[in-house]
């Protein structure tokens, strides 16, 4: 009836106005004619304030939405816009700013109103856009932000009446939640997820140091070549380490074109999630380890690392020499028979080289060979104080004596060698190798103090500070503590600290030094080696040709993954095509990541990943 009576007292020009703006808004929008976003639905607008309609239209432009000024009145500059509510009508009011007079005093909200902090699971499921209604509400209106009733329409964003048709805008994100339709924060989230992937392939540092295996013999060339194809090896070139990680002075490369970071250092500093929380906070947003694979031909030095605390003592008297404060904690697993020495050997065993190489006994003296023999009844720290007696004169030995010392030993082993007798059991081959490699040098003879370990693939040992060790010969998997601080006493041309070695050794004499790895309860291809140390956690993985899809397990650590043997397919929740890996590949896995290898060949898998578990 109210309807009626406006058609009857109102001018023909509105009444057509009125018709025209009806019949389009019903079809853009598809509203009926009861709707409460409608004009005609409150008609005493048109009546008492018949002029605000026709503001309202001069204001938006001929064919434009300007109902809703005449259904709200003026704007505040602080209402925006949600896309995609309920009804196409729900907006959000920022913070401190107030209702104009129109909507009535300051404090009181229009039903069409929502504010931020109340937009809880209901408003996020109104913003999802759900019904014909809100879609093309949607659809019609698109995303931009209003300011209603200026006098400046151009300067503030609105299209003049008199610029013809309004122009297409790009959409405009104003909100964003879970569920919310349209680019806002959470699909923001969700792409930046996609576009900086947690599970991406390495390409990693070669270190070409002396010591390493030339050529294709050494498994770091082996690796190198099955990843990469291109790769040219030289033959008349050592490769000694493999760096998987993000050391400086190896960063690894990202091999992944939508990542805009180019190394594994870079990225995780811009995503430090990755490492986990735990790893993240106690580690300050680095990765805590340096993940490898050496391949040794020539004997490393007589070296020990020490803890934290000495360390940061050594960093600030000798930085040159030291250059970080960290400890070096390291584990070795053997790929093919490797050979090392690790701690000291049970006393009777060093006591019985003293009687059988009188070299041996000359250097260390009368003295000290006595005291050692006498502590063998004696406690465990008079017996360590007798042993670091007796290591201190070898390693302070005058150069000359050494060298003298050394001689006599060699060419007595080598007649008996060329006698056919057998002289391994004074290690006589293996002193002849390193005097071969380090003529002279005193770390020859360390191989009658130290424990020489032969280890079969897949054992391990681990050195923890202040224990006395060299890697001698073969291949194996590396996992250490991100440090270069070594303190070394013998078989290299590098710097020797001869008095910080021999006062900090750990003088604990021990028969077994292997490191045991443990099998998982919840994965029986899976072997954990997880040393005393916070800093990393080795896993090895054996999975035989017969499983057709193997699952790595989920930790809250960032870790790197290595292909030793076997071709797998990598895919990830998260990952939009899946990653081929082979023999020498290496992925790098962000913390919780579930990562599926599905086998490409029937074959064995032997993979091995570095993490910290906390």
């Amino acid at each position: 009836m109210i309807y009626l009576f406006i058609m009857l007292i109102c001018p023909s020009s509105l009444h057509q106005d009125v018709s025209s703006m009806k019949a389009k808004l019903s079809r853009d929008l598809h509203l009926p004619f009861g709707c409460t976003a409608s004009p005609w639905n409150r008609p005493w607008h048109f009546f008492f304030r018949p002029w605000h309609f026709a503001s309202a239209q001069s204001a938006s432009g001929e064919g434009t939405s300007g109902y809703e000024t005449q259904d709200c009145g003026r704007q505040s500059p602080g209402f925006r816009e949600l896309p995609g509510t309920a009804r196409g009508r729900a907006r959000v009011q920022s913070p401190g700013r107030g209702r104009s007079k129109a909507h009535g005093p300051p404090g009181r909200r229009s039903r069409n109103y929502i504010s931020r902090e109340a937009l809880g699971a209901e408003g996020a499921a109104g913003a999802a856009g759900k019904g014909r209604r809100a879609r093309a509400g949607r659809a019609a209106r698109g995303w931009r932000l209003r300011e209603m009733g200026t006098s400046r329409p151009a300067a503030e964003g609105l299209h003049p009446p008199s610029a013809g048709p309004p122009p297409r805008r790009k959409p405009q994100p104003v909100c964003g939640f879970p569920g919310a339709a349209g680019p806002g924060l959470g699909a923001e989230r969700k792409l930046t997820r996609r576009l900086r992937p947690p599970v991406f392939p390495l390409s990693c540092a070669v270190q070409h140091y002396a010591w390493g295996k030339m050529g294709s013999r050494s498994e770091v060339a082996q690796l190198l070549a099955s990843s990469d194809p291109g790769a040219a090896i030289s033959e008349d070139k050592p490769y000694a380490e493999l760096w998987m990680g993000s050391h400086p002075r190896g960063d690894a490369k990202i091999l992944d074109d939508r990542i805009s970071q180019k190394t594994l250092g870079q990225w995780i500093a811009e995503n430090q999630d990755c490492l986990g929380s735990k790893v993240k906070d106690m580690f300050h947003g680095k990765l805590p380890f340096l993940f490898k694979v050496l391949s040794v031909e020539t004997a490393l030095s007589i070296q020990a690392h020490p803890n934290k605390e000495l360390a940061e003592k050594l960093h600030l008297q000798a930085p040159q020499h030291y250059p970080d404060a960290n400890h070096k904690p390291e584990m070795a697993v053997a790929l093919t028979s490797f050979q090392g020495l690790c701690g000291f050997r049970p006393v009777e065993e060093i006591l019985t080289f003293l009687t059988k190489v009188p070299e041996f006994q000359f250097l260390i003296g009368d003295k000290a060979a006595t005291q050692l023999k006498q502590s063998m009844g004696g406690d465990s720290r008079s017996m360590a104080s007798a042993l670091q007696s007796c290591f201190s004169h070898l390693m302070k030995s005058e150069k000359k004596v050494v060298v003298e010392q050394l001689n006599l030993l060699v060419k007595r082993i080598s007649q008996q060698v060329a006698a056919g007798n057998n002289m391994e059991d004074i290690y006589g081959e293996l002193l002849l190798q390193l005097h071969q490699q380090y003529p002279g040098d005193i770390g020859c003879f360390a191989i009658y103090f130290l424990n020489l370990l032969t280890l079969k693939p897949g054992e391990a040992m681990f050195l923890e500070a202040n224990v006395p060790h060299a890697y001698l010969k073969g291949d194996c998997v590396e996992c250490m503590a991100c440090s270069d601080n070594t303190v070394r006493a013998g078989l290299t041309p590098k710097f020797i600290d001869v008095p910080t070695l021999c006062e900090m050794l750990s003088y604990t004499p021990t028969k077994d030094r292997l490191f045991l790895p443990a099998q998982s309860q919840e994965d029986p291809y899976l072997y954990i080696y997880d040393p005393p140390v916070p800093d990393f956690t080795v896993m090895k993985m054996q999975v035989p040709g017969s499983v057709a899809e193997y699952k790595v397990l989920a930790v809250d650590s960032a870790s790197i993954l290595l292909v030793v043997q076997g071709r797998v397919t990598a895919s990830t929740p998260t990952t939009q095509t899946p990653i081929p890996l082979q023999r020498g590949g290496v992925l790098f896995i962000g913390a919780n990541e579930r990562v599926s290898l599905k086998l490409a060949v029937p074959s064995d898998l032997l993979l091995f990943r570095a993490c910290c578990l906390l």
